[in-house]
């Protein structure tokens, strides 16, 4: 038998007790003779004791033992003396005398320690992941991913969806970021794709009459990486006939509302937010706006269109538009503040920022301001109620350049002046969405979301005039600033699939060699059906408070999409290449 109990078990109650514990070596004291050790598993810890008068002899082994070596104890359960009670872990109050000791492995020096507090550079731990894992916050981290996962599959059964796999070995359909291919060995030249999502078997399950749909399933998307992005990623993937909009919005909130509840214990119980995709661009200048703090921007063309100064005049000439963010009490902005700020702007796009700072006596202090009319002045002091210590700050350029660079502007302020609750959560639902997208580098309509997504119904006639005014039945949920999961109302209908087809330029031909077999599924009665995909790594860094999404993933990739631990990917053999009637160029 290794263990009676686990490391996190013992309590006051099993005082005499004689017990069995199997760990990992955590620390090792020696107090005078007496040797401490703390053994741990992934249920906690337990303070263990090696004293020579109840035996020398696993005394002397006692002295040998080392951090992360693996041991069998045998012993009795006791009281701590007065004085000595750990009140921060579970056990603290009894420790263990160790009887007789078995040394199951010895471990060399870990390259890493397995310690919270230890300054460990990412590219140590994902190398010794392993060892990574073994820290006490990590082990946390994948404990809530499993409850988290057990609520979702808890909430949605209760609630007749059912899960269904779908394959990981399907056609290449590209139509977002770059397809993961797999060549065939039986049928040489031809490629399998590992699915960016399961889109369209979620969609041919609604026409197979299963009503409701869900899986936790693997994604894979080879694009470039970040903090919040990974080549495979997990998504908590569902799809839903004979609803609409409201009827999934409805339901999903209800079901984060559980999974905060009982991860966090927090209650949320107002209805999230709900704010057009026009109203959010508008104010915030982005899709995904953070809610937990205020700092609008204020659309200001109209004021400066005709302007004597050039930079704005010449934007609004040009299509583009004005905007501005007033910074209350940003006057202690100094001027290195503001060149930053200018940097930071660049990195999306933006040429500069104009700015304006308003001193104690009212007075506007800014290389600009002698451009302005009184009369310009004075509207944009109503529009914006500026008073005195207020900063404004100014972009100017096309409508997509001054959205960006400003909502990102926003959010930088915002850290900068410690806005931000880091515990408080801010829901909101974007709705509305363009159904399309201008490419301008394709001189065409391109899918906001994916082509398969349903027109508003009172925008249905405007495809064949104004395609760029119709709206999506689609809808996102954002969570401070981060879009943890979205989704739309598919289309159903063929001659409204064939009208999205011809606009975003995809051919007859072009469709049915991507698409084929879910067009033809459709002609066999599609019910109307809609789904959503909440990116569910995104959604465990919330609930674990992390701001990397490797920290609540077991083996991930680094930004170059590569694994230290495994060194994949890897070269293959020339064999390997032949049988799979491939040959490397280039390389």
């Amino acid at each position: 038998m290794f263990r009676t109990h686990t490391c996190g078990e013992l309590r006051l109650n099993n005082i005499g007790d004689n017990v069995v514990l199997s760990g990992w070596v955590e620390n090792w004291r020696d107090h005078g003779g007496i040797i401490f050790i703390d053994l741990r598993d992934r249920y906690g810890i337990t303070q263990i004791v090696f004293n020579p008068e109840i035996s020398e002899a696993v005394h002397e082994i006692g002295k040998r033992l080392r951090s992360e070596d693996v041991i069998k104890i045998e012993g009795e359960v006791v009281k701590r003396p007065e004085g000595t009670i750990n009140q921060r872990i579970n056990t603290g109050e009894i420790e263990v005398n160790v009887k007789s000791v078995e040394i199951l492995n010895k471990s060399e020096t870990p390259p890493i320690l397995i310690d919270d507090h230890a300054q460990t550079s990412e590219n140590l731990r994902l190398k010794y992941r392993y060892l990574d894992l073994r820290r006490p916050s990590m082990q946390k981290n994948f404990i809530i991913r499993h409850k988290t996962a057990q609520i979702v599959r808890n909430f949605l059964n209760e609630n007749n969806f059912l899960e269904i796999e779908t394959p990981f070995l399907t056609k290449s359909t590209p139509e977002g970021a770059r397809d993961y291919l797999v060549p065939s060995r039986v049928n040489p030249g031809k490629f399998y794709a590992l699915p960016q999502s399961p889109q369209l078997f979620k969609q041919l399950l609604m026409v197979a009459g299963f009503d409701r749909y869900f899986q936790i399933v693997k994604c894979f998307r080879d694009e470039d990486l970040r903090a919040d992005r990974q080549p495979e990623f997990t998504q908590i993937d569902l799809e839903m006939s004979f609803i609409n909009e409201g009827d999934i919005i409805s339901l999903m909130e209800k079901m984060i509302k559980k999974i905060f509840k009982e991860i966090k214990d927090v209650d949320i119980n107002e209805d999230f937010k709900v704010l057009t995709y026009k109203e959010a661009m508008e104010k915030y200048g982005l899709d995904a706006p953070d809610l937990r703090f205020e700092l609008p921007l204020y659309n200001v063309t109209d004021i400066f269109e005709n302007t004597s100064f050039k930079v704005f005049s010449s934007a609004v000439k040009n299509g583009g538009i004005i905007k501005s963010i007033k910074v209350e009490n940003g006057i202690n902005f100094s001027r290195k503040d503001l060149d930053e700020l200018t940097e930071f702007v660049k990195i999306y796009g933006a040429k500069g920022m104009a700015w304006i700072k308003v001193l104690g006596d009212g007075e506007w202090q800014s290389p600009i301001v002698k451009f302005f009319s009184e009369e310009e002045k004075e509207q944009l002091k109503e529009r914006l109620q500026i008073k005195a210590g207020d900063l404004i700050l100014f972009g100017a350029d096309t409508v997509e350049i001054v959205n960006d660079s400003l909502g990102h502007l926003r959010k930088e302020i915002a850290k900068r002046l410690n806005l931000i609750n880091e515990n408080e959560f801010k829901f909101v639902w974007i709705v509305d969405f363009p159904l399309f997208e201008w490419d301008n580098e394709e001189k065409r309509y391109v899918s906001k979301h994916h082509p398969f997504t349903m027109p508003k119904d009172e925008d249905i006639k405007m495809l064949d005039t104004s395609p760029e005014k119709v709206r999506a039945k689609a809808y996102d949920l954002v969570l401070n600033g981060v879009e943890i999961g979205g989704g739309s109302i598919r289309i159903h209908r063929k001659d409204i699939q064939k009208k999205i087809f011809k606009i975003l330029n995809i051919s007859d031909e072009e469709a049915n060699q991507k698409f084929g077999f879910l067009l033809e599924a459709f002609q066999y009665g599609a019910p109307p059906h809609g789904g959503l995909a909440f990116g569910f790594d995104r959604l465990l860094m919330f609930l674990t408070g992390t701001d990397s999404i490797r920290d609540v993933i077991a083996f991930p990739k680094t930004q170059k999409a590569t694994c230290l631990m495994t060194d994949a990917p890897s070269e293959v053999s020339k064999k390997q290449l032949k049988e799979l009637s491939l040959k490397l160029t280039g390389v």
